[in-house]
């Protein structure tokens, strides 16, 4: 074996959470020769993924950090969240929390075609594109067989490939919401700038994220309503989602390509001596909140400060206990809203409570920091 194939950290998956944990680890002053990432992907198939994503402001402080910012990105500067046909409503406002965005709309792609800057800039070694095989654990190192028949090996291991809900291996927190979400850009008539919304209908939230010149759509409804959804005509879509979201933003004009995804939790770190896993690896969430991307990328931040001072077991062992309480509370939080409005009957008592706590956010203040607190930065 060669010095080229000996790593002190080899990270599965050159994602947006792999790629900025490389970028971190070396910003922090870990040798850049010396990381390696494996992804089975090409840089191009990636950077062309035109999902949307969205970025809470402390993600923005993580990749401003490494200087990863992405190139295009629509900043939120309110927040309304509601649920339809029924008293209570929120409005999360920046100029409450004196910061310039309490979140940022972007692309998937555009993440990772910033963070793959930054990573090879700072000299990390990344093999794409090319499947990880299998990896073996030993009492020293992990050793990870390639399908190309190449062997590396690494001090530690961090898998950060996770990919979607309906194709991964249960992990110890498994619950399948029975809910798909609709995947979309539309248009309205009558957009309000900056202006984010969280509707709560019957079957599952509905998100409109300001973006471009009209808002990413995430609908999330029972499966069967899903595929009637999908089977209708533009015009008749438009018109079962502004009835669905109501008239706050006009008609809705204009749709793109639709892609449907079911939704569900799994969590559960699979972690060893000299393996751990962090973003989707690590726990897939609900988009009630949308939260996944900015709790991985918090992984990150965490595992990089902790692995730049030693490649080693202590370290992981660290990270698992320091990182433990942000996991849990924004799992706990993005499955109990998940639930309750995906699960729970109609008119039952916890719809009805949570449905009333919307409308008293605005008049209790700390309640209100709190929740705008979690989305914005995670539990510190």
């Amino acid at each position: 074996m060669t010095d080229r194939n000996d790593f002190d950290i080899a990270i599965l998956g050159a994602g947006p959470v792999g790629l900025a944990l490389a970028s971190m680890l070396v910003a922090r002053g870990a040798t850049a020769s010396r990381i390696a990432l494996v992804d089975a992907k090409t840089l191009d198939q990636v950077t062309q993924d035109p999902r949307s994503i969205a970025l809470s402001h402390g993600s923005r402080q993580i990749l401003d950090g490494i200087g990863a910012w992405p190139r295009v990105a629509e900043p939120i500067h309110q927040i309304h969240v509601s649920r339809r046909g029924h008293f209570g409503r929120t409005l999360i406002d920046r100029a409450e929390f004196g910061v310039p965005a309490l979140g940022y709309v972007t692309r998937y792609g555009h993440i990772v075609a910033a963070l793959s800057d930054a990573a090879y800039g700072a000299g990390a070694h990344i093999i794409r594109p090319v499947h990880a095989n299998a990896a073996n654990e030993t009492a020293d190192g992990v050793e990870v067989r390639l399908e190309n028949g190449t062997t590396i090996s690494a001090r530690i291991l961090v898998q950060a490939e996770g990919g979607v809900f309906g194709a991964q291996t249960a992990r110890s927190l498994r619950r399948d919401y029975g809910q798909t979400a609709i995947i979309a850009h539309v248009k309205t008539s009558a957009p309000i700038p900056h202006r984010a919304f969280e509707r709560f209908t019957d079957e599952g939230p509905l998100a409109l994220l300001p973006q471009d010149d009209g808002y990413a759509l995430v609908w999330c409804s029972s499966p069967s309503r899903t595929e009637r959804l999908a089977g209708l005509s533009d015009a008749a879509f438009l018109e079962a989602l502004g009835e669905a979201f109501g008239s706050r933003l006009g008609r809705f004009t204009q749709v793109s390509q639709r892609n449907a995804f079911p939704l569900g939790l799994n969590a559960g770190a699979a972690a060893s001596a000299r393996t751990v896993a962090i973003g989707n690896a690590a726990q897939t969430l609900h988009p009630v909140a949308g939260q996944g991307m900015n709790l991985g990328l918090r992984d990150a931040a965490v595992l990089a400060r902790l692995l730049a001072q030693e490649a080693s077991p202590a370290m992981l062992a660290r990270f698992a206990a320091e990182h433990k309480a942000d996991r849990d509370v924004t799992i706990r939080l993005t499955d109990v809203m998940a639930r309750i409005f995906a699960s729970a009957p109609q008119g039952s008592l916890s719809q009805s409570m949570l449905g009333l706590s919307l409308g008293l956010f605005d008049s209790v203040k700390p309640a209100k920091k709190i929740l705008a607190e979690q989305m914005m930065f995670g539990w510190r």
